[in-house]
């Protein structure tokens, strides 16, 4: 096995990879991520509020944890051409500061694709990523599906149906939430004001530059080499989808300034890639809201995000996300 992370063909199903260094998160850490994504997410940015709400202060921002859990599980896709699906990322879970992340990623199914002449060979292979806390606590499970290359050029034999992969993983949206103090949340100044309602639409005034993307791909011990390698990329370093995604995420909490959290998500497509230099800008969908109790909503949305140079004429679509967030 290359020393630097697999190729598809040296895969197997049922493969354990637990060699990436756990992680602890730590003040200077989320630091540098809201440099990077932006954060206007109250309870990260509020000790004070954390521990009136959850319990202890410091509660860590929803994208700082699955980019940390995505990043230790690079290890498996160091040579990654592409990611098709996230399925059953819900949080166990909320981590603060001074816990410690650790996952494991298993290999859950591999399918070669068909060979095409203008193409070197490639397979799929789906991921089980496990993350858990310094206690053995379930912090994020949940799958992804990335096409790797292959080494040489020969059949594998490899045909799973990935179809079914995490199709029954629990969706229990309020797990890692049950026990907060929803009325607490929901009587700061400004809360509950702005619950969005199903179907309203909401274009994001302003874009954002993508900027730092190595420096992002480093914290979170992202090794995939598209995201540090222009000629690993085909002449131009990729960024990492986890970046568009925490972009993604702070324009939607300009928004809507009382989304508390990101709980999960329904899926995550990357439809166009983005490079160091565009700007991204997202319309926002409100697809559901439910009550959760005390002056909470769950609220289902849509944001697609797009990029250009600031010319909206020239914009392309470059990511579909469909998460569920925590209003109050």
């Amino acid at each position: 096995m290359n020393a630097e992370g697999p190729y598809f063909e040296e895969l197997q199903p049922g493969q354990v990879f637990d060699g990436a260094p756990p992680v602890t998160l730590s003040e200077g850490l989320a630091a540098v991520h809201q440099s990077i994504v932006g954060d206007r997410l109250r309870l990260p940015l509020d000790y004070d509020l954390s521990a009136a709400v959850t319990g202890a202060a410091g509660l860590a921002h929803p994208a700082l944890v699955w980019d940390i859990a995505i990043g230790q599980s690079t290890v498996v896709t160091h040579h990654v051409k592409a990611n098709l699906f996230y399925r059953g990322l819900v949080f166990r879970r909320m981590p603060h500061m001074g816990e410690t992340l650790t996952t494991t990623t298993t290999v859950e199914g591999l399918r070669q694709n068909r060979r095409r002449p203008d193409r070197a060979p490639t397979g799929l292979v789906a991921l089980r990523i496990r993350t858990v806390d310094q206690q053995g606590h379930d912090v994020l499970d949940f799958w992804r599906c990335a096409m790797l290359p292959l080494r040489t050029d020969h059949d594998t034999g490899h045909a799973d149906d990935l179809d079914g992969i995490g199709a029954g993983a629990d969706l229990n949206w309020i797990a890692a939430v049950q026990y907060w103090d929803m009325k607490t949340l929901s009587s700061m100044p400004g809360s509950g004001s702005l619950i969005p309602e199903t179907g309203q639409q909401v274009a994001v005034i302003g874009g954002d530059v993508v900027d730092s993307a190595p420096q992002l791909a480093r914290i979170s011990l992202n090794i995939a080499r598209v995201h540090h390698d222009e000629y690993a990329a085909g002449g131009r370093r990729l960024v990492y989808g986890g970046h568009t995604i925490g972009i993604a995420l702070s324009q939607a909490s300009r928004a809507f300034p009382n989304l508390a959290t990101v709980l999960g998500w329904h899926g995550c497509d990357h439809v166009g890639p983005v490079h160091e230099g565009d700007t991204l800008r997202s319309v926002i969908t409100v697809e559901e809201v439910a009550p959760a109790g005390a002056g909470a909503h769950l609220v289902h949305l849509r944001s697609e995000v797009f990029a250009g140079g600031g010319i909206v004429d020239h914009e392309r679509p470059v990511l579909d996300w469909r998460y569920v967030a925590l209003f109050a």
